[in-house]
């Protein structure tokens, strides 16, 4: 048998588990594993020599596809470059499979090159580490091999899902003799059956009796993926119970005259009575984390007297606004739907009118604040002969969107505009964002790794310091054609000037900001992108309809605004706020 046929076998186990994407990082040591996976027919292979953005190429891949995305790279600071998209698939909880390859463990400490200690690297932000035998002669190193990929598979996609590290160790040679074939031996399949989370009759007894205690009852979605099903059952449920749900862009719930979606700019700057008539008895969340700062400090400050989370297999108490009452472990889409039946059950069997209460009073509040929100945004963006902003070339983008497409929106300002802007529910957009660390350091990779898994288009939103920051995402493989880049630069790290803090102080540049004075022109060429410059609104009006029409090349937009120009724009937000609407 040839001495890497476990290598073989591990891949081929890959493909049997049903895993379709690979995204290797060359290098030496981990040649028998970049040799297994491009010679395996069932695996499609990118390859990007950045580490770093490989990670992130392969976490958008896995947001799209919800399965695991295969990271092979090379021994020693390599793996550690894959720490930040680690790290952020971890709280996004993206399942990703990483393999590192690695020295035998009696060479460290040797001097020997690229020689890490690397078992257990990640430490608490993977759901497993596994390091696999250096020595494939003995039938023992065959059966843990196999059980050990077998489980991480596994482990990878049970809820929550997100990253498992399995460490490789290889001796030489790596490369096997002209006449050695690839081929799998007999491989060992575990399959693992999924168990049904089902709420005890008791139990939502016990749920209903608490509803039917509380006048006041509001929903609260943090970033979840688009999902038709969901906006379903939570309108069903605000249209039939006088029941507010509240969303920032990253809940995919989009705007219908029924949710509430201006949350930032509604909770800013509250009178303790404004806040009082929108405060809840039960709070009900489900979904990931929340965007901005009003919401969590809201929720802190006017705590509910009840707090319901909503988690399917909870490996830990999210208690992020220090009030926390009961951790559902259900489905959030089962659990609404159930509860939807439940509700119109009880109120038939009880004869229950449809009178207005005090719940339509508190629903109308919300929907008060929420339409007077919008109304302070859409004339701060319409007001006559401003230049062109940061804000206000978002708004523009957001509007122009394709139908049914895919938003990628980088951290920092971008994501924060857009959430002040919103989008409509008919335009049907599926809203990412790497909101589980909320780094800006991998945002363009990971939209190049979307724009792979999937033929519609997918756009990024993202400011100068993070595309320059990342543009290695277009270095080593060809940009898929359905990838379009909106590179807002304003020369400098913007947020700094208008947050509370650095931008009073006078080491403002260049210790916060970092101006740059590059543009990206040299780079799109260099990635053979299409590249559009513009300065004017007038200008991104007329040049967004070519841009987002299909092309056989990806493209880059790049708006140039004014600093000063934005932060002038953001304090006069800021002071509309304390004003009537």
């Amino acid at each position: 048998m040839p001495i890497l046929q476990p290598i073989v076998d591990l891949v081929e186990l890959l493909v049997r588990r049903g895993i379709t994407d690979v995204v290797v990082s060359p290098g030496s040591r981990s040649a028998p594993l970049t040799l297994a996976v491009a010679r395996n027919p069932g695996l499609r292979v990118r390859v990007m020599a950045d580490e770093r953005s490989a990670g992130f190429v392969a976490l958008g891949m896995a947001q799209l596809s919800k399965r695991p995305v295969v990271l092979i790279c090379t021994s020693g600071s390599a793996v550690y470059n894959l720490a930040p998209a680690v790290a952020e698939a971890f709280f996004q909880q993206i399942p990703l499979l990483l393999l590192t390859a690695d020295r035998p463990h009696e060479w460290l400490h040797q001097q020997d090159g690229q020689t890490i200690d690397q078992v257990g690297i990640f430490g608490t932000h993977v759901k497993r580490s596994y390091d696999l035998p250096a020595d494939y002669t003995h039938a023992d190193s065959h059966w843990a091999i196999n059980r050990s990929v077998n489980e991480a598979i596994t482990l990878s996609q049970l809820t929550p899902p997100g990253p498992v590290h399995i460490n490789v160790p290889i001796r030489e040679p790596f490369y096997p003799s002209p006449d050695e074939v690839f081929r799998p031996g007999a491989v060992r399949v575990i399959e693992t059956l999924p168990a049904e989370l089902r709420l005890s009759t008791e139990t939502w007894r016990r749920l209903l009796d608490d509803w039917d205690d509380s006048e006041r009852i509001l929903i609260l979605v943090g970033q979840h993926v688009y999902s038709s099903a969901l906006l379903t059952a939570l309108r069903t449920i605000s249209e039939e119970f006088n029941v507010p749900v509240l969303g920032e862009i990253t809940a995919n719930l989009g705007e219908n005259g029924l949710f509430i979606t201006h949350t930032d700019t509604i909770l800013t700057q509250l009178t303790d009575e404004q806040a009082a008539s929108l405060r809840p008895d039960l709070l009900i969340t489900i979904g990931n984390s929340l965007l901005t700062r009003g919401l969590k400090t809201f929720f802190r400050r006017y705590p509910a007297r009840q707090h319901w989370h909503v988690q399917p297999a909870p490996d830990r108490i999210n208690d992020s606004f220090q009030r926390l009452t009961r951790l559902i472990s259900a489905e959030p889409i089962a659990f609404l739907q159930q509860l939807v039946n439940d509700l119109d059950y009880q109120r038939f069997r009880q004869g229950m009118d449809d009178e207005p209460g005090e719940e339509s009073e508190f629903f109308t509040a919300w929907q008060r604040a929420d339409q007077q929100a919008a109304k302070r945004v859409y004339k701060l963006l319409t007001t006559a002969n401003q230049s062109l902003t940061d804000w206000s070339a978002v708004q523009q983008v957001l509007t122009q969107l394709p139908v049914n497409s895919h938003l990628q929106l980088a951290n920092s300002m971008p994501v924060r505009y857009a959430n002040l802007c919103g989008l409509q529910e008919n335009q049907r957009i599926s809203v990412w964002a790497n909101r589980g660390v909320s780094g800006i350091d991998g945002c363009l990779s990971t939209a190049v790794g979307a724009a792979l898994q999937t033929d519609q288009l997918v756009t990024l939103v993202i400011g100068d310091v993070a595309f320059f920051y990342d543009r290695n995402a277009l270095w080593s493989a060809p940009v898929p054609a359905n990838l379009r880049i909106v590179l807002v630069n304003n020369d400098s790290g913007h947020i700094f000037r208008i947050i509370d803090g650095p931008g009073k102080q006078p080491e403002l540049e260049p210790y916060f900001e970092t101006p740059h004075g590059y543009t990206a022109r040299r780079t799109a060429e260099d990635a053979g992108l299409l590249y559009h410059a513009c300065r004017e609104a007038q200008e991104l009006t007329s040049l967004l309809p070519t841009f987002f029409a299909p092309s056989d090349k990806a493209q880059l937009l790049e708006i140039t605004t004014d600093k000063y120009a934005n932060q002038e724009q953001f304090q006069r937000y800021k002071a509309s706020l304390s004003l009537p609407a």
